[in-house]
C-alpha cells in the first residue's frame, strides 16, 4: 500500500465535523488574514500557523485538485455573459447589478423554524503562496433562520443570525452615505489597542462584505447595498474575471487594506451578481521577515497576485429541516 493511500484510509472513518465547533478558528483565521486590525497579530504567529497551514496543503494534495487564478478572462465561459458590462468601473458594474436586482420578485421571509442551507469551498495557499489547494470546508452546512441561542454581542464581534441581517437589510435607507452609516453600526469596529478602530472606508468595505455574504437577503435590499457599496473611497473592480476556490469565473469587488499589502476581495457571479465567495489577495509585492525573541526566520517574498485566502459559496437554500437539501 502506498503512502497516499495510507493516508486516505487513516481517518476515512472520521465524521466531519460539525460547523459550530469549526466557526469560532474559522472566524479568527478569516479575520486574522482579512483585518488590518488583526493582521500584525497573524505575522507574530505565523511559523505556529504554517503547522496548519501544511496539514490543510496535505489535504488538498490528496482530492488532487489545485485552484488556479487566471490572469486574464477566459473569453470562452462566464465572461461572455457580463454582454456590455465593462469591468472598468466599480459603479456601473455594481449600479448593474442593482438594476437587474430591482426587477426580482422577494421570496417571502424564511419562518423562525426553518433552516439554512450551504455548501462551501474553501482554497488554502501553497507554501510560497503561488497556487492555491482546494478541498471542500464542511461540505455541508445547516444553521437555524432564527438562530436566536447561537447569537453573540460585543463591539468586536460580527456573528448576527440570518434573520437578524434579512431583517436589518430590508430597513436600509436609499441614500448610500445613510446605508452605510448603518451597516457599520451593525457590524463594529474595534475600540481598543488590541483592536483599534479601522478608519471610516476599511469598516464600510468590511461591514458591507459581511451583509452581502449572509443568506437570505431580499433583491431590493441587495440592490441598495450594491449602489452603496459603490461609493466607498478605493472601492475598484478587477477588469477581468477572477476564479473563486471553486474554479468559477467571477466579478472582484475590490479594496486594499488600510497599511496591508493585501486587498479584500468580494466575489458576485456574473450571471445573476450574487455573491459568490471572498478572497484575500496579495496586492504588491513584499518581504516579510519575522523573528521570536532572539530567533530570526527566514524573509518570505510574496508577488502581487497571490492568493492568500479563498472561499466559495457554491449552494445556498432556505430548507425545512436540518439534513434536507434543495
Amino acid at each position: 500500500m502506498d503512502e497516499m493511500t495510507q493516508l486516505r484510509e487513516l481517518r476515512a472513518d472520521a465524521p466531519v465535523p460539525d460547523r459550530s465547533a469549526l466557526a469560532p478558528g474559522r472566524m479568527r483565521l478569516t479575520e486574522t488574514v482579512a483585518s488590518g486590525r488583526r493582521v500584525r497579530r497573524l505575522k507574530a504567529d505565523w511559523r505556529i500557523a504554517s503547522i496548519g497551514a501544511a496539514a490543510a496543503i496535505t489535504v488538498a494534495a490528496v482530492l488532487g485538485t489545485q485552484l488556479v487564478d487566471a490572469a486574464a478572462p477566459d473569453r470562452s465561459g462566464p465572461a461572455a455573459t457580463t454582454g456590455t458590462l465593462r469591468l472598468s468601473s466599480p459603479a456601473e458594474v455594481l449600479n448593474r447589478a442593482a438594476d437587474v436586482l430591482e426587477k426580482q420578485q422577494a421570496a417571502p421571509e424564511p419562518r423562525d423554524d426553518q433552516w439554512i442551507y450551504t455548501k462551501t469551498v474553501m482554497a488554502q495557499p501553497s507554501q510560497n503562496g503561488s497556487a492555491a489547494g482546494r478541498f471542500t470546508y464542511v461540505p455541508d452546512n445547516w444553521v437555524p433562520y432564527d438562530n436566536s441561542a447561537a447569537a453573540k454581542t460585543g463591539k468586536d464581534d460580527d456573528y448576527r443570525t440570518s434573520r437578524q441581517v434579512y431583517r436589518a437589510a430590508n430597513e436600509l435607507p436609499d441614500d448610500p452615505a445613510r446605508l452605510l452609516a448603518k451597516v457599520r453600526s451593525f457590524y463594529p469596529t474595534g475600540n481598543t489597542a488590541e483592536s483599534p478602530p479601522e478608519a471610516e472606508a476599511q469598516h464600510s468595505f468590511r461591514a458591507m462584505g459581511l451583509m452581502v455574504e449572509a443568506y437570505p437577503i431580499a433583491p431590493a435590499a441587495l440592490a441598495r447595498i450594491y449602489r452603496a457599496l459603490a461609493t466607498v473611497p478605493g472601492v475598484h473592480v478587477t477588469d477581468h474575471l477572477v476564479k473563486d476556490a471553486a474554479g468559477r469565473e467571477v466579478i472582484a469587488i475590490t479594496r486594499k487594506e488600510d497599511g496591508s499589502h493585501e486587498q479584500r476581495e468580494i466575489l458576485l457571479d456574473p450571471h445573476d451578481f450574487s455573491y459568490a465567495g471572498m478572497r484575500f489577495v496579495v496586492s504588491e509585492d513584499y518581504v516579510y521577515t519575522s523573528s521570536a525573541g532572539k530567533v530570526k526566520f527566514p524573509s518570505e517574498k510574496f508577488k502581487a497576485g497571490q492568493i492568500k485566502m479563498s472561499e466559495a459559496r457554491v449552494e445556498a437554500a432556505v430548507v425545512d429541516a436540518k439534513g434536507e437539501k434543495p
